[in-house]
């Protein structure tokens, strides 16, 4: 935080807009650090959309809102995007990019959250404990140990042992369970977790499978007819991962049909909009099938230790450039700036030449720099020039115009 000093842009003109009820902490660190909030408790609609990208440095969002290339396309301020959640697919990644803006998410804050649901779900199945309280609120006396089952003993197979994954296999094991996991790419086990080489082989070892895994075009409808043929009769499949993961069809016929004792799912091909909006699916109404919307990181903590991590990663870019963590973007961690330098953030396409072009202005004006920081990707570069202040704000602007690959560029004093 830059505090009260004199700064290049006043910090109360930097707007944040913030939208679909971002936990109230996001604001109180945005704002403690000096910032213009705007939260807005829904996803915005176009108008909504369109003065966030005509006015805003800033913009936060959850899952619901989809940022489009047009969007980037007319956000002309715009430095950086906050996805107070998990995953980033909601917004077009490449398109910020050649935008040059930032996008920061949160993909350690709700693991906890995401993990004790799964949990609480594995056990629930294997009791029918939501069949029998329905029965209960019914008015119906459901006293019977038939398809009731004890979890120790049992064998859960997890499909993604990333951060969520491997957290629920340790909770798991502390309840007696036995766990097995799948991940094309090689993970560290942790406890006495026992990976396997195919997803076919966990298919048919586990008696619940859960998924843990991104929305990417390898797992699209990666548990399709064929995979749920492969599941143990009676045995249990959970979602909290992504909608496109999971042919829904396919996983109500399997219900419908017996051949699956049950499943809990929480994410969906389509989502309604908003609460007014009903929601509609073939596995409505079935039968030992736990339906949740969308809600797998949704408690108190995580929201509140999301809406700290991702403002925390705004903050840093807008007073210090750095862009560590930044899902689209080249990562740099930048020390603090200095009070009698300026800070040139340039963001350029990766191409042959540029620094050369940007090294001969910095001679031709006679500049003292007194850092240089650098690093790329295979399309894009991010320069980082620490200068004296007396030439900083001209070489800003000599560096907007004379370099023809110049995606975006600003500067911090």
């Amino acid at each position: 935080m830059l505090g009260a000093m004199e700064t290049s842009v006043p910090l109360h003109r930097i707007r944040i807009s913030l939208f679909e009820g971002v936990h109230a902490r996001a604001v109180e660190v945005l704002e403690g650090a000096g910032y213009s909030v705007e939260l807005h408790g829904g996803a915005p609609g176009e108008a909504e959309l369109g003065e966030a990208a005509r006015t805003a440095h800033m913009v936060g969002i959850r899952s619901k809102t989809q940022l489009d290339r047009a969007f980037f396309e007319r956000a002309s301020h715009l430095w950086a995007v906050g996805c107070f959640c998990i995953g980033t697919n909601q917004v077009d990644l490449d398109a910020a990019a050649e935008a040059g803006v930032a996008v920061f998410n949160a993909p350690f804050s709700n693991t906890r959250s995401v993990a004790e649901k799964t949990l609480c779900e594995i056990i629930a199945l294997h009791r029918r404990l939501c069949d029998r309280s329905m029965g209960m609120h019914q008015g119906r006396w459901m006293k019977s140990a038939s398809g009731a089952h004890e979890v120790r003993g049992r064998t859960l197979g997890i499909v993604g042992y990333g951060r969520i994954g491997s957290q629920l296999g340790v909770l798991a094991e502390l309840l007696g369970m036995r766990v097995v996991y799948y991940d094309p790419i090689e993970k560290l086990a942790m406890g006495n977790a026992r990976p396997l080489a195919e997803l076919d082989d966990l298919l048919m070892a586990a008696d619940v499978v859960s998924l843990h895994v991104p929305a990417t075009p390898a797992t699209s409808g990666m548990m399709g007819e064929r995979e749920l043929g492969l599941m143990k009769d009676g045995s249990f499949l959970i979602n909290n991962a992504r909608g496109s993961v999971v042919d829904i069809e396919a996983l109500a016929s399997a219900l419908s049909e017996g051949r699956l004792g049950g499943a809990a799912v929480d994410v969906f091909p389509e989502e309604p909009a908003d609460r007014e909006a009903e929601f509609e699916s073939p596995l409505r109404g079935l039968e030992n099938v736990i339906l949740t919307p969308h809600i797998g990181g949704s408690t108190i903590e995580a929201q509140r230790a999301i809406g700290e991590e991702v403002s925390g990663k705004l903050i840093k870019l807008m007073n210090n450039g750095s862009t560590t963590a930044a899902v689209n973007m080249p990562e740099v961690e930048l020390p603090l700036l200095h009070e009698r330098h300026h800070r040139i953030l340039h963001i350029h396409r990766n191409v042959p030449g540029v620094l050369s072009k940007m090294h001969t202005i910095i001679a031709e004006m006679g500049v003292n720099v007194a850092a240089e920081y650098l690093q790329s990707d295979m399309k894009r570069s991010y320069v980082i020039l620490d200068v004296d202040e007396t030439h900083g704000e001209e070489l800003r602007e000599r560096l907007r115009r004379e370099v023809e690959e110049t995606v975006r560029v600003r500067s911090i004093w």
